[in-house]
């Protein structure tokens, strides 16, 4: 099968012009783990470095939910000479996920056998059908080995899933951070909330409706419930508080008459005037909730969100692994760490890093002891960091020194005059208008 490296759609996608320097992949046929077969499948990636002779200093990053290619947009402090993604020593390869409005294939791009994009037709795709996507793209550009694989979030989910998915020797390390052995029941409720703030929208109609009348309000919402999950209340109160909202100019607050004589009566209260169709902000929160929800419409379509928070919601790597003679339900009654689970993780890598975050709401700390429990021989590190799960997007410094460490002990030959540097980051250089990262 011959996979053209450098494609060009004849159908444009205004989403995946965000992001520069991307090329586009082409695999002619793609049988996903559903069964169904995707014709034409585009995969977008980006690619930092040079292979070198031997071809295996190839690190994969891999994004998260709402990520793209470009790990210089979203990582860009952990980029660089001297850091954890060191091009001057690795070549770099991130592949953006199906189903992603970034230039793979998905609900945005054209069905070959219709020439019209699929919308809500787009076939299920999973974290397993990126990772065989991947390997062929990176087989096309002549790699014969990888040295790691690093990833957060959904991100971390495709980590463990590269080993499992590929021939054994073919990933030598695997980083994990902030992720899971399974969605669990929790980040499905958080999910289906989402996609419910989205099927409920008028615009919606079914996900048959045009680029330009996206369902608004609640892709919106949708986004403003995921904030909830990403940051930590802890971080929520000390960035806001109960600061006004920069909005709040005329309110007047309510106003109580005192009860008289020591009556139980409710006492009368003077209420503002009934909210207009967009009702006046309070508290700076909620400010920054609209921000985010406003951003997201920006750089996101509805389908593929929808599309994406199925494929994490079927992430569990025991699926259809379970060793023969083992019996056990998979549908949720049980949980790691147990015997299944650490059999099947047996084919990944040993001294794995599994980096957690300990105000993570999301992925819970016992999520990233049960992996790192199940994983062969791994090292299992929490950071003390307030800002929840998004902390693996923030927590710069210590998540480079943290990968770097892991790398230098594995291939030391490539570290070779290897002079560590900070990752500091000015943050209001990464906060730019067409950022698909989630850096504020």
């Amino acid at each position: 099968m011959t996979i053209a490296l450098d494609y060009k759609p004849a159908q444009p996608n205004l989403f995946a012009d965000h992001i520069s320097g991307q090329r586009i992949a082409l695999i002619p046929s793609l049988i996903l783990e559903s069964g169904h077969e995707l014709k034409s499948c585009q995969v977008a990636y980006k690619t930092w470095g040079q292979l070198n002779a031997t071809r295996d200093n190839v690190l994969i990053v891999c994004h998260a939910l709402s990520g793209s290619s470009d790990v210089a947009d979203w990582w860009a402090p952990l980029m660089g000479p001297g850091k954890a993604l060191d091009y001057t020593r690795f070549f770099i390869f991130c592949g953006n996920a199906l189903g992603s409005p970034y230039g793979s294939s998905s609900p945005l791009t054209a069905n070959a056998e219709t020439g019209r994009p699929y919308g809500p037709e787009f076939p299920p795709t999973s974290i397993r059908d990126d990772v065989i996507a991947h390997k062929l793209v990176l087989d096309a550009l002549g790699v014969l080995s990888v040295a790691a694989v690093i990833g957060g979030s959904m991100g971390g989910m495709t980590t463990i899933e590269w080993p499992l998915c590929t021939p054994p020797g073919f990933v030598k390390a695997v980083i994990p951070i902030a992720t899971s052995i399974a969605q669990s029941a929790w980040g499905i409720s958080w999910s289906e909330v989402q996609r419910r703030c989205i099927l409920s929208d008028p615009l919606f109609r079914d996900g048959y409706y045009e680029l330009n009348q996206q369902p608004t309000s609640g892709l919106a919402t949708a986004r403003m419930v995921a904030m909830l999950t990403y940051r930590s209340g802890e971080s929520f109160e000390k960035r806001f508080g109960r600061k006004p909202s920069s909005q709040r100019k005329h309110f007047i607050p309510p106003t109580v008459e005192p009860a008289c004589n020591g009556s139980s009566t409710h006492p009368s209260v003077n209420l503002p005037a009934p909210p207009s169709k967009t009702p006046m902000r309070q508290f700076s929160a909620q400010d920054y909730l609209d921000y985010q929800g406003a951003k997201f419409l920006r750089r996101f379509d509805a389908n593929c969100y929808l599309h994406l928070t199925h494929k994490m919601d079927m992430h569990d790597v025991r699926r259809g692994r379970v060793p023969e003679g083992c019996h056990s339900n998979l549908n949720g009654e049980g949980s790691p760490p147990d015997n299944i689970t650490a059999a099947v993780l047996s084919r990944v890598p040993s001294h794995a890093l599994v980096v957690g975050i300990e105000s993570d709401v999301l992925f819970l700390p016992t999520q990233q002891h049960d992996l790192a429990t199940s994983l062969p021989d791994a090292k299992l590190v929490m950071l003390k960091s307030p800002d929840g799960h998004d902390a693996f997007l923030l927590e710069f410094e210590r998540l480079n020194h943290l990968i770097i460490d892991r790398l230098k002990s594995q291939f030391p030959t490539m570290y070779e005059g290897f002079v560590e540097r900070v990752a500091n980051v000015d943050m209001s250089t990464l906060t730019n208008g067409t950022s698909v990262g989630e850096m504020d």
